[in-house]
């Protein structure tokens, strides 16, 4: 009877295993090798589209990261939360495709020594907008 059991039990686990394989999620990894650079243009905060700057004003207090797309286009914010001044800026560094993805990598980049800044927080962020894609995007 013991036997039966466990035969039984290894059997249902062996059957969750391959259905876990052919149905289960997965983790999709960027290959890193850059397939090309993506064009892109920095978004006015007058041309941002209204439904994303709701988004944005929900976030902005902390670090966040989202996409917003449209018919034809992707727009990609990055967002570093409150700082303690103004007088920062975002560079893009990168944006490019690679096998099956898309990477953004921005830096924020800080008041410079001696620089007049605003004294109350500020809220960098920045948001781009490219052709729209089917790739997962990887924020860095």
């Amino acid at each position: 009877m013991k036997r039966i059991h466990i035969r039984k039990i290894s059997g249902i686990l062996l059957l969750c295993l391959l259905s876990g394989s052919f149905f289960g999620c997965s983790v999709e990894k960027s290959s890193g090798t850059k397939v090309r650079d993506l064009e892109y243009a920095i978004v006015e905060e007058a041309d941002i589209p209204e439904e994303l700057k709701s988004m944005i004003e929900e976030k902005k207090a902390a670090d966040f990261k989202l996409t917003y797309e449209t018919e034809d286009r992707m727009y990609l914010v990055h967002g570093y939360g409150e700082q303690e001044t103004g007088g920062y800026s975002i560079c893009v560094r990168d944006l490019y495709l690679t096998t099956n993805t898309v990477l953004f990598d921005t830096e924020l980049i800080g008041p410079r020594k001696g620089e007049q800044v605003n004294a109350s927080p500020s809220f960098p962020y920045i948001v781009i907008v490219t052709e729209k894609r089917e790739e997962n995007i990887i924020f860095e």
